[in-house]
Parts: structure tokens; sequence; C-alpha cells
């Protein structure tokens, strides 16, 4: 039996840029971070005693004599990749998912790493990512970028930059107490929606050719937030830093949020919060907000609707936490 648990990442500058069709043009940047909130896949050889041979459990429970009758893509893909039979496989996860936490990836990179413990082998963690990339963009044929397959890997607070050529992670490097005092000033909201990425990546492409100047901008962004981190700048800047690229992220289509949505985000910006943003491709799923210690309690009264979600910042990335052969 094999555990592994992987975290969820929450992407701050730079979302958008991390599509193949961008980055391999123009290069893309990311400045994101994963967190203490995690999925955890359980798996091991199923005994040929049933009537089936796989059982997968997660929002649901299927029983499958033939992994081509696998209903979730995901599971069924990583299934066919990885050459195995006779597997039991539970999911678990602290979050929901399609919430713009890129659980979707982190469940890819979880169950391919137990998978390879199953077999008997260790992965790097870029294998890891690379594997899982390859999984959902090119088996599953699913749109989205390539960023949260490699947060989810490889852990911590990074700058990731993507071209034709491949991906370099750059963690960065913050003393101790500067990144506990960003990672104070944060505030993490769920909105109450789902939404399935997908759509919403679609949605970006249409007309991508008129969006490249955009992108540019909130690539360029990832710069100049760095900057503010390592060069001791005041960490509302950062904050403001949100606020304007959300407002050119909700440029890229008309989908990525809504009047709903805008309204909690308002609250917020009345009550306080210097800058946020909805995390992932939008369309629903968590809020971020950069609100000063001393606002904050006024930022909860505004949104006392919707569930507040306290997190520290994680470093591990995905890791199997129990093995036995």
């Amino acid at each position: 039996m094999v555990i592994t648990k992987t975290p969820f990442r929450m992407s701050f500058f730079g979302g958008g840029t991390d599509i193949k069709e961008f980055y391999s043009e123009y290069g893309g940047s990311v400045l994101s971070s994963t967190f203490d909130k995690y999925c955890y896949v359980t798996s091991r050889f199923l005994p040929e005693f049933f009537d089936y041979s796989s059982e997968f459990v997660y929002s649901r429970i299927e029983r499958v004599t033939d992994i081509d009758k696998i209903e979730h893509p995901l599971i069924r893909n990583c299934m066919k990749f990885m050459n195995l039979q006779n597997i039991r496989l539970a999911y678990d996860a602290d979050l929901p998912a399609r919430t713009g936490l890129g659980t979707s990836s982190s469940f890819a990179v979880g169950m391919l790493n137990a998978f390879h413990a199953l077999k008997g082998e260790m992965c790097n963690k870029k294998e890891l990512a690379d594997e899982a990339i390859y999984v959902e963009r090119v088996l599953c044929n699913e749109s989205g970028g390539i960023q949260d397959q490699i947060a989810a890997s490889y852990g911590g607070f990074n700058r990731i930059d993507m071209s034709e050529d491949g991906y370099q992670v750059k963690p960065i490097i913050l003393p101790k107490q500067r990144k506990k005092e960003l990672n104070d000033s944060l505030m993490l909201f769920f909105t109450g929606f789902t939404h399935m990425s997908s759509t919403v990546q679609n949605g970006v492409k249409e007309n991508f050719s008129d969006k490249i100047r955009r992108l540019q901008t909130m690539k360029s962004m990832v710069d100049d937030a760095q900057n503010i981190l390592i060069k001791g700048s005041h960490l509302s800047d950062f904050g403001k830093m949100l606020h304007e690229t959300w407002k050119l992220k909700k440029s890229l289509s008309s989908i990525i949020s809504n009047s709903d949505i805008d309204d909690m985000y308002q609250s917020a910006i009345k009550a306080g919060a210097e800058g946020g943003k909805l995390l992932g491709s939008g369309g629903g799923g968590f809020l971020l907000f950069y609100v000063d210690k001393d606002k904050q309690k006024y930022v909860r009264d505004a949104l006392k609707n919707l569930l507040y979600i306290p997190f520290n910042f994680e470093n591990d990335g995905t890791r199997i936490i129990y093995y036995d052969e």
C-alpha cells in the first residue's frame, strides 16, 4: 500500500502565460506558492477475490473489469500510461475540486507518484511534473497550462519560467519573517462556486491573438512582484499589484468573473483589502486578498457569508507518507 500527500497551489502573477500557445512563442513566467492544504491518494494492488478487477473511490465509486471502462479520464489515462491493472485507489482532499487551486493536477501528480511506488520506482520532481503534464494535456486532451503540475510536484514559493525549450523552477528566497508577514497578510475565501477550468481556458483562447499584449503585461508583473518581495518594498505594494493583475485577467474573457464574484470582491476592497484576485482560471473557486492585519476583521465581517480558510505556505511538494511493499 502507498499513500501520497500532494499540496494545492495559489498563483499570484503570470497565470495564463503558462499556456503553450503563449509561452512557446513569447515565454511565460508565473509566481506561485503551494500551501498546507492537500490531496491524499491511497493505492494498492487489489486481490483477485472480486467480480471486478479495479476499484476507484473519489466523489463516486467505480468498479471495473477493463481499464477502458473507467469513466474518470484522469484515472483511466494514468492507469494506461503506467500500464497498471488490479488497482484499488482512493482520493481524499482538504478542499473541493474545480476551485482554482490546481486540484486536478495535484491529483495527477499524487496518483503518478503512488503508481510509481507500487511498481517499486522512485521518480524525481521533474519526472513527475512532466508526466502529469503529458497525461493531462496530451492523453486527456484537457485545455490549460503547465504551472499546476510543476507547482504540485516541486512545492514551495517559486518563480516558474517557461519557453519552447522547457521550464525552470526558481525558488523565491526570502527572510523567514518577511515570508511570514506576507503569509499573514493574505486571506483566502471560498466563493461557493465551482467551475471547469478547461471551459474557462477555452474561453481565454478565443480571439487569442487579440490578448497577447495583455498576457505580456501579466508576464512582466512577475518581475515587478519579485522585486517587491526581495528588495524590501512595503508588502502592500504586492497587494496593489494583485488588484492590477485581477483587472487584466478579467479582461481576457467574460466568463472569468460574474456579478456575484465582483460584488464579493468589491465588498472586500471597501472593507480594507489592498487588492486580490480569483485563483485559477476563473469562473468560481477561491478569492485571495492582501489585507493589512489591522483591517482583517473588517474584511471577514464584510465576507461573513463566505467560508474563510486560514493557511500557511508549504515547501515540500508531493511526497510519499506511507509505503508498505
